[in-house]
């Protein structure tokens, strides 16, 4: 038997798995932190919801924005893993995660998963690098070099020496592990690309070469490079997903093929209030009427049912 054979034949055998769903969909939280070395090493700057139908040839991505200000615990979501793992009676940190996008969105979550992203260019050099298609190309004059944080520069005011230049091109790049890590966390690009909106849509744009390069015959058909991306994969990735609940959903994703689309809120769903005590006078944002959620879960609605 081929290894392709044997993988399909695990794939089709896991259709009756148990997996938590409802409604004919299952719903996974994608979360992804700094990692050791790095301030806020337990904020999720990247948020993400995958609905993926067990009825349908469709997968949706939905960004969610780090800004979202919960006042159940006076700060904003991507700090909701932190606080979970920190107080034990919010019951860890997936599941507080899990809990606060479920009232934001109206939607059971049923897994999540984290990311730390010291280790996210591992995983991307253990598949040997990804296509990414890059929207818009964009320049970054300051994007900070790891280790020069506090570098003085000599004395020089703009502190020139802290930051290096980086280039993206539009259309499909090759991207080892180090430039995809740039290209997600660049936060200060030309071109429309220096919000948190153009940020989480790259981040998007990489977790799903990700997904097309571990489901491409090239990796399922080389057990060397399946089993070092698993290593690697498990190392640095807390989820409460098992390996059959990972087959089922994977299997999913083969089936939608085109059909995985990557979403952002439309604009005036959120609003962002001025800065003010009521938020600690941090940049957030809301629904329009305090505590409604009601518009974002009926476009969340919208485009999944």
């Amino acid at each position: 038997m081929s290894v392709f054979v044997g993988l399909s034949l695990f794939f089709w055998k896991t259709a009756n798995s148990k997996i938590i769903s409802q409604g004919g969909r299952v719903n996974v939280l994608i979360l992804g932190k700094s990692g050791t070395g790095h301030a806020g090493a337990d904020l999720t700057d990247t948020m993400m919801l995958v609905s993926i139908s067990l009825e349908k040839k469709s997968v949706n991505l939905i960004s969610i924005p780090r800004d979202i200000w919960i006042p159940e615990i006076r700060a904003k979501i991507n700090s909701a893993y932190y606080w979970g793992r920190q107080k034990p009676e919010f019951g860890g940190g997936l599941s507080f995660a899990k809990k606060n996008i479920e009232t934001i969105t109206g939607l059971p979550v049923n897994y999540a998963l984290v990311l730390d992203f010291s280790s996210f260019k591992d995983i991307i050099n253990a598949l040997g690098g990804v296509n990414v298609d890059v929207a818009n190309s964009f320049i970054d004059n300051l994007y900070p070099i790891a280790g020069k944080e506090n570098d003085l520069c000599d004395g020089g005011k703009e502190l020139k020496c802290r930051y290096e230049t980086i280039r993206f091109e539009k259309g499909v790049n090759f991207m080892d592990g180090t430039t995809a890590l740039k290209f997600v966390r660049s936060r200060n690009g030309d071109n429309n690309e220096n919000t948190d909106i153009a940020r989480e849509m790259r981040q998007q744009k990489v977790i799903s070469a990700i997904k097309n390069k571990i489901l491409s015959y090239q990796t399922l058909l080389n057990p060397v490079k399946l089993i070092r991306f698993w290593k690697v994969a498990s190392s640095s990735i807390e989820t409460d997903l098992d390996f059959s609940s990972i087959a089922v959903l994977g299997k999913r994703f083969l089936i939608a093929g085109e059909n995985v689309h990557s979403l952002a809120i439309p604009d005036g769903i959120l609003i962002s209030p001025p800065k003010s005590q009521k938020y600690d006078f941090q940049y957030v944002f809301t629904p329009k009427v305090a505590g409604d959620w009601s518009e974002f879960q009926n476009w969340v609605k919208s485009i999944l049912f």
